[in-house]
């Protein structure tokens, strides 16, 4: 469900390991769209990939998160779903938010404000950049939980999951209950892209070269700033969800 430059497609990717996942392709939005929901379930049913009985089909839709309207439809669908989400340091990803923006209108040559203009505003930081929002992580939150218990919500450490992939998919083969598949030797880092990609069967595979992108340059204060701003929210999502995260 979430959350957007958390590492979504890593996690995906790292899970289509299994044997027993059958993945979506592609971000099928059915839950956050309008136009997409009003085709009803049958059409959220034909977007889901071929799964036999045994297997558990998986789709990721980020924008899940964090729209309000979507936690209620998903457990109207269905009481028992289990949701995975993947966070990371919420400066970090405001970072990546604008980074991933600023790359679509550079390959449209359109051109496109430095991070700084969306960042700051009248002087001071502007809170109202909705990057900024995306990375309010309680207040989403919140939000889910007044529909899903907590034992059905499973969050992945995105900053772990980049450093040493399968400690954390471990945790996610034990949440979706499926047997132990998934070894440490289906990763090997990549020193040329600075991440790790995947083995499988032989095969090796590395995630799109729009993933892992360098962050623009951010002037330290205003980087402070931003960690400052999301100290006390970062605390009120820890609360919420039993458990720290090694956030700034």
């Amino acid at each position: 469900i979430g959350v957007r430059k958390g590492g979504t497609r890593a996690l995906l990717e790292m899970l289509s390991l299994h044997p027993d996942i059958a993945a979506a392709e592609s971000e099928v939005h059915f839950f956050d769209w309008e136009d997409h929901y009003r085709n009803g379930l049958q059409w959220y049913i034909n977007q889901m990939p071929f799964s036999y009985p045994h297997q558990i089909t998986v789709e990721k839709t980020p924008a899940y998160f964090t729209s309000p309207k979507v936690p209620e439809r998903v457990y109207n669908m269905n009481q028992s779903m289990r949701l995975l989400l993947i966070l990371r340091d919420p400066s970090e990803r405001v970072l990546s938010d604008y980074t991933q923006v600023f790359y679509n209108h550079m390959q449209k040559h359109k051109p496109y404000p430095s991070i700084e203009q969306f960042l700051i505003k009248n002087g001071e930081l502007n809170v109202d950049y909705k990057a900024i929002n995306r990375s309010l992580y309680y207040i989403h939150m919140q939000n889910w939980l007044k529909y899903f218990p907590l034992d059905h919500i499973h969050i992945v450490d995105g900053d772990k999951l980049i450093k040493d992939p399968f400690p954390e998919i471990e945790k996610v083969e034990r949440f979706l209950k499926l047997s132990p598949q998934i070894n440490a030797s289906n990763f090997y880092f990549n020193k040329t892209k600075g991440f790790y990609c995947l083995r499988d069967s032989g095969r090796e595979r590395c995630l799109h070269e729009s993933k892992g992108r360098a962050h623009p340059q951010v002037d330290t204060r205003l980087l402070e700033k931003l960690q400052e701003h999301f100290h006390e929210p970062n605390k009120k999502f820890f609360e919420l969800v039993g458990r720290t995260f090694d956030w700034h």
